[in-house]
């Protein structure tokens, strides 16, 4: 039974998941968080900086570690298989129809159309990991747990990465050096 729930969850996140990763992190909290319980808020945000930092799409990369963690291979298989599997089927009739019709207007409205929800979804999600890391949370946001040290460690990697253009690998490496050494100094 949990099979086919990894399955079904991620089978709606990767059919309702367009433009790509940070769109589909709302669904993502939505099915593993909300509904099913599967992981923590704290976990989720872990599982979000963990997708990021291993190759491949962040939503199977959810898919894999959620399956893994709740039933193992099978379930590591099931998830990442019901994430796809949407995928494969749309982009195989999209690239047919688009083919078939790409002159047409319609189609190109469309596809306008969709960019400010994505837009929109990649903000939800940005949001929602920020105050989860400044606040440890994503519902209610109070003061008396906002935390300085993310805070302070992102205005910085917010810095080098847009005006210093620096290499988002040596910023993510220095982020957490950064936080090592400050956890050392103050625990």
């Amino acid at each position: 039974m949990i099979y086919l729930q990894l399955f079904f969850s991620f089978l709606q996140i990767g059919a309702f998941s367009f433009g790509g990763g940070y769109a589909a992190m709302p669904l993502i909290q939505n099915q593993v968080v909300d509904i099913h319980g599967w992981l923590s808020m704290g976990e989720f945000t872990d599982l979000v900086t963990i997708s990021q930092m291993t190759p491949g799409p962040i939503a199977i990369n959810s898919a894999t570690f959620v399956g893994l963690k709740i039933a193992g291979l099978k379930g590591a298989a099931a998830a990442t298989f019901g994430c796809i599997l949407p995928s494969c089927i749309l982009v195989s009739a999209i690239a047919w129809l688009y083919f078939k019709y790409r002159n047409l207007g319609l189609l190109q409205g469309i596809l306008k159309s969709l960019r400010p929800a994505v837009v929109a979804m990649i903000a939800g999600a940005g949001i929602t990991i920020i105050a989860a890391t400044f606040f440890g949370t994503a519902g209610a946001v109070s003061m008396d747990h906002f935390h300085l040290r993310e805070a302070c460690i992102f205005a910085a990697a917010f810095l080098l990465l847009r005006w210093k253009n620096a290499n988002p690998i040596t910023v993510m490496i220095l982020c957490g050096a950064a936080e090592t050494a400050l956890c050392l100094i103050f625990p």
